[in-house]
């Protein structure tokens, strides 16, 4: 049985202390759900405050970023030494990354690659744009984006990261693909070219998050699916009692 894990990225959200007071009251309203991994992932600036405040807790910390280098003249990047101080997950490859930012499926790779050299578990996203969902080029986007995303890991190196399928067009806008479709993308794309790459065995350990306004109301309609390991969620993780609910869903998977 895959664990299921529940990931809250504030994005650009919160400052120190609202983070500690967001934090604060998560720890124990959290505690109730032993069953869920639960990860937080706060801007940078919070995360060495966040991270005293979670010492000693079952919630995890993930920073929302990662360069890939050790050190070096990029200025305003965090080094995977650095995420590692403080953070047991990152993001990587948000779209929000690859869109604003002109982050790439090799750039990503190599950011990946990073992360696990300092025992650093990716969440991987993916996800298509509204216009590559219509045109029926889904399974085409994700497929290119896993490949080459994923390309040089070892079977070992790939069953330790956590993916996150992310449609771009249901990102903060309200619109969720239906817990069905979700589904079938998730285990009929995703999955099965994690097996083309790594094997049955690999694939079925990996877990898998569906991202896209998820909230407290239809969570436990995309957890009661069989291959959504949980969710990487967005505005409802900066609410303690919203986060709290989804993870409560996810309790009950």
């Amino acid at each position: 049985m895959r664990t299921p894990l529940i990931a809250g990225n504030w994005k650009m959200n919160k400052t120190v202390d609202e983070a500690c007071e967001l934090v604060s009251k998560l720890r124990q309203t959290l505690a109730a759900y032993p069953s869920v991994e639960r990860v937080v992932c706060p801007p940078a600036t919070a995360l060495l405050p966040v991270s005293a405040i979670l010492d000693e807790s079952t919630i995890g910390l993930g920073a929302q970023n990662m360069h890939w280098e050790d050190a070096g003249a990029f200025t305003g990047e965090l080094s995977p030494a650095m995420v590692q101080e403080f953070c047991n997950y990152v993001i990587l490859g948000h779209s929000e990354r690859r869109e604003y930012f002109a982050e790439t499926d090799q750039t990503v790779n190599k950011k990946i690659k990073a992360a696990l050299k300092v025992k650093i578990t990716p969440i991987f996203c993916i996800g298509e744009t509204l216009a590559e969902n219509e045109a029926g080029k889904t399974a085409e986007v994700l497929t290119r984006q896993i490949k080459f995303g994923l390309e040089g890991l070892s079977e070992a190196e790939a069953g330790k990261i956590v993916v996150a399928y992310e449609p771009i067009w249901a990102i903060g806008t309200g619109r969720a693909a239906t817990a069905e479709d979700a589904n079938n993308v998730i285990g009929g794309v995703v999955r099965a070219q994690l097996k083309a790459l790594f094997g049955n065995t690999v694939a079925e350990s990996i877990r898998i998050l569906y991202g896209g306004s998820v909230k407290g109301s239809n969570a436990r309609e995309y957890f009661g699916q069989s291959d959504i390991d949980g969710a990487l969620v967005g505005g409802a993780s900066l609410k303690a009692e919203d986060f709290t609910a989804i993870v409560e869903a996810a309790a009950a998977k």
